[in-house]
């Protein structure tokens, strides 16, 4: 990539506008005590795995018609239903009682996923093609991904300081609207171009999006891409927030004080915050360089070492979870995360070579759609294990099961 490229894409307006996009997306003031805080209001694990399934049931569901309502009625409108969705799902983590306000919180927030995932990135392709830059595609996801994980990063940090002063952690939900609005009115200043070419219905609806979703997983290379990415992220997902009982447990039995004047809760909320604001900003350096990794190997052989390489750090976290090396558990989470930030841009690259240009919304929809379901089927279990055996015993099952699907899950171009 020459110079003058990279540098007129970092002066852009409209990469800028994306940027920013990411960025107020991931304000979510909850991250990193929603499991912490989901425990306290009287849930155990199995319940919080239900709840999480509950949620990638529902995005399961309307995933792939929220990429068809996208690609036919527009991408902005649909980011529009959007971001309602995620804020009424946060005035309902506010009102948290009952299990069964849990489940419509959860249940919100899976429409919010289901109607945000894939249509930014179809409008980014098609930015990317108005202005003959679609070669860059892993330099411009790359960057754009950093600041989403650089918000995440700030968001931790501002988390510690509302968690600390609000009257309840409940509050921290209530934070997370104000950026939520903002990228909202962000969306609408979008030009109306970026909404791409609109399907062209002939006959019933329901007809034509199977017909749709039939001709992208027909394609056998786009089908195994999918696949693979689907059952990455879906591990990911679930294991992802289990870092906040394990470092609760480090702090408790290591007797771990980082400020004297403060509680020990207070002490694991400061803790907690400061993790998850280093692992992402660690995160949106190697995502912002994960394109310099296609000069070692081919998009989809590193799509592959990736998928390999969760499997070795989950097995590792078993060993070393059981034998209480703490600095390393945390050094294992943080490669997790990096991993998954680095094969992110990478497979945005690979993937918008095998599909066509009016199907971009619906393909990257029916990848969520399949991370869904395999997070449907996995959350509960690793629930049920993390109370029946302990958390070490779900890192193992996770990574035994990895490496027995890569035989079924490698691309092979």
């Amino acid at each position: 990539m020459s110079i003058e490229i990279m540098n007129a894409i970092k002066r852009d307006h409209q990469i800028k506008k994306f940027s920013a996009y990411g960025f107020l997306k991931n304000l979510k003031f909850f991250e990193p005590y929603l499991v912490l805080f989901l425990l306290g209001n009287g849930l155990n694990f199995f319940q919080i795995g239900i709840l999480y399934a509950i949620r990638e049931g529902i995005t399961y569901i309307f995933e792939v018609p929220s990429g068809f309502i996208a690609d036919y009625f527009g991408r902005k409108k649909e980011l529009y239903l959007c971001f309602s969705f995620y804020i009424i799902s946060f005035i309902f983590f506010f009102m948290i009682g009952p299990f069964w306000i849990a489940v419509i919180a959860m249940s919100f927030f899976g429409l919010g996923e289901a109607f945000r995932s894939g249509t930014h990135k179809a409008m980014i392709y098609t930015y990317l093609e108005e202005k003959g830059w679609q070669g860059h595609k892993a330099f411009v996801y790359g960057r754009t991904r950093s600041f989403s994980l650089i918000g995440s990063a700030i968001s931790s940090m501002l988390a510690i300081i509302l968690i600390l002063n609000v009257p309840s952690s409940r509050y921290i939900f209530l934070a997370s609207i104000l950026p939520y609005i903002l990228d909202l009115l962000l969306i609408m200043s979008y030009p109306d171009s970026l909404n791409g070419d609109r399907i062209q219905v002939e006959g019933h609806v329901l007809k034509v999006m199977k017909d749709h979703l039939i001709g992208i997983l027909k394609q056998p290379m786009l089908r195994k891409i999918l696949l693979s990415s689907a059952s990455f992220e879906s591990v990911f997902k679930s294991i992802k927030d289990y870092i906040q009982p394990i470092l609760e447990m480090i702090i408790v039995s290591s007797g771990l004080v980082l400020i004297s004047t403060m509680t020990p809760d207070e002490n694991l909320k400061v803790i907690l915050g400061m993790s998850y604001g280093i692992i992402y900003i660690l995160s949106a350096t190697a995502a912002r360089r994960a394109y310099l990794l296609k000069k070692l190997m081919s998009s989809t052989e590193l799509l592959n070492v990736f998928y390999v390489l969760l499997a070795l750090c989950m097995i590792s976290l078993f060993f070393i979870i059981r034998l209480e090396f703490y600095i390393i558990i945390i050094i294992l989470y943080l490669v997790l995360y990096l991993l998954r930030d680095m094969r992110k841009p990478i497979f945005v690259d690979v993937c918008d070579d095998y599909m066509e240009k009016h199907q971009r919304a619906t393909v990257l929809s029916v990848e969520s759609q399949l991370r869904a379901l395999f997070t449907v089927i996995l959350a509960p279990i690793i629930g049920f294990v993390a109370d029946t055996f302990g958390v070490s015993y779900v890192m193992l099952s996770i990574g035994i099961l990895l490496l027995a699907s890569f035989a079924f899950f490698r691309i092979k171009e």
